[in-house]
């Protein structure tokens, strides 16, 4: 008897975890013919939430823009928050070489269309693929995969790192216009298939040490994956268990804590079809939105969308951009849908501080293909809401 009813539990519990899994997947052709619905979607109030997105200079050369003039056509739009990022291999090329130009006339075209700046001083992890921009003479061999990034293993990189982002706030502290620090991307997780070592949680402590002490008195910004599918939450949590995800981290550590949400992604390609997983309207989101908001509330911790998913997310890194089709993962319709998702479920319990959109190079390229939907619609919420 008890090992029937053990058996019936068991089965119980697996069909519960069965069902939502199972509702999670879309098999769906990657391609879709455009249509006009995001013109359509109401645009919900954003009440106190400031507006942006960020800057990605690794995707503007996957694209083939121009940066300047990308970055120039951007800042044109009336939002109010922009994120910026300092790539440490780009700005430390060779061993005692610093050189900042190019983020120089990023954060001075900001200033001058007069928009708030989140600076991303890295130093390992920043965001755009392939998100770790370490100098080739700092680490001379990749970190062992499946294993933890401990101080105490690599002494020399974190000084390395702390004295980089020295630098940087040193620079760049007396800028007005820089609203926040943000410390790593994403600091403790892996990145996917494409590594599996993990950023020990005393690593990033010493480097948001460093960070405060470099500037004590503006705020710092951690992010973190929020994973919106019950196979991508089971399979971070398992990954990271033994310290903890980096939105944890970012409750532990920050001020301003970033959720980066991404609702609907591509896992793996069957023939002329792609299987996406897409779980956001799973009722256990609710319940971990209501914790991320109670939790920062508590802190007295400000929460934000620091990556709101405006651009498609295949299974290949470069989004694709077809002529006259849009990529189910995400059409232009979908760049208001998302909005007005994470703005409604802020109004229900505390203003998100900012939400930035992920993708504005994407829109640009878009453009170029004959397709200003995007564009048009991250045009739309500006103005409505």
């Amino acid at each position: 008897m008890e090992r029937t009813e053990q058996t019936s539990r068991t089965g119980g519990t697996a069909s519960k975890l069965a069902l939502p899994l199972v509702s999670e997947f879309r098999l769906k052709q990657a391609t879709h013919p455009l249509t006009d619905a995001w013109q359509r979607i109401p645009i919900e109030p954003r009440h106190s939430t400031l507006l942006g997105i960020s800057f990605r200079l690794p995707q503007i050369a996957a694209f083939g823009l121009d940066a300047r003039s990308t970055l120039q056509t951007l800042l044109g739009y009336p939002f109010q928050l922009i994120r910026l990022g300092a790539y440490w291999n780009r700005i430390e090329p060779e061993p005692g070489v610093f050189s900042p130009d190019e983020l120089d006339w990023q954060i001075d075209a900001a200033e001058r269309a007069g928009k708030q700046i989140i600076l991303c001083v890295g130093p390992l992890k920043t965001f755009g693929y392939p998100e770790f921009f370490v100098p080739a003479h700092h680490l001379s061999s990749p970190f062992p995969e499946h294993t933890l990034i401990k101080p105490s293993a690599y002494p020399s990189l974190l000084e390395a790192a702390t004295t980089f982002i020295t630098h940087l706030v040193e620079r760049y502290k007396q800028r007005k216009s820089i609203v926040a620090w943000q410390l790593e991307h994403e600091a403790v997780d892996p990145l996917g298939i494409e590594h599996s070592w993990r950023l020990d949680a005393a690593f990033v402590a010493k480097e948001v040490e460093a960070l405060r002490k470099a500037d004590p008195d503006r705020p710092v910004m951690m992010n973190g994956f929020l994973p919106t599918s019950l196979l991508v939450y089971l399979s971070q949590w398992w990954q990271t268990r033994d310290q903890g995800d980096s939105l944890a981290m970012a409750q532990h550590l920050a001020d301003i804590v970033g959720i980066d949400y991404y609702p609907r992604h591509a896992l793996l390609a069957l023939g002329t079809r792609t299987l996406y997983l897409d779980g956001s309207r799973n009722p256990w989101q609710h319940r971990r939105w209501k914790q991320l908001f109670t939790t920062a509330h508590a802190h007295g911790q400000k929460l934000m969308i620091a990556e709101g998913q405006a651009e498609p997310w295949e299974t290949v890194t470069t989004p694709p951009s077809p002529s006259g089709q849009g990529m189910y993962s995400c059409l232009p319709e979908q760049v208001i849908a998302n909005y007005n998702t994470c703005i409604l479920r802020s109004q229900q319990e505390t203003p998100l501080y900012a939400y930035l959109f992920w993708g504005a190079e994407y829109w640009l390229l878009r453009e170029q293909c004959a397709d200003s939907s995007y564009l048009q619609a991250f045009a739309r919420i500006l103005e409505q809401a």
